[in-house]
């Protein structure tokens, strides 16, 4: 729960920065991607603190995978996609290949969810 608030205090914090440090710099393309990671990022922070209070409660692995998912397809796929921006605006050519990293990630976040209800499944069985 304490990661998934330090993730989510995080995505505020690039959100904000993405909104009014990154206009100057970054074309409608390149901000949209940004948006996208901080969007995925905060989505996610919030299922891995739920995911938390559910393994608190209910303690199951299948839950604990879900966190485990959460925190990785975070990291891959919002991960990724700030690296790209960054890339992007300081103009680094030939680094395209860690955005073969992103759809590992947003394996990772359905993959999340998915144990995440087999834990809940098995929590009401």
């Amino acid at each position: 729960m304490l990661i998934a608030s330090m993730l989510a205090a995080l995505a505020v914090a690039l959100g904000a920065f993405g909104a009014h440090g990154l206009k100057n710099y970054a074309d409608e393309a390149t901000l949209n991607t940004f948006e996208t990671a901080v969007r995925y990022q905060f989505y996610h922070a919030l299922a891995l603190l739920i995911a938390g209070i559910l393994f608190k409660n209910f303690p199951d692995k299948k839950i604990k995978n879900a966190c485990t998912f959460f925190i990785v397809g975070i990291c891959l796929f919002s991960g990724s996609l700030y690296i790209l921006t960054l890339l992007k605006i300081n103009t680094i050519t030939g680094l395209n290949f860690i955005g073969a990293i992103t759809p590992v990630g947003g394996l990772s976040f359905i993959l999340g969810w998915l144990f995440l209800a087999l834990g809940i499944n098995a929590k009401l069985e």
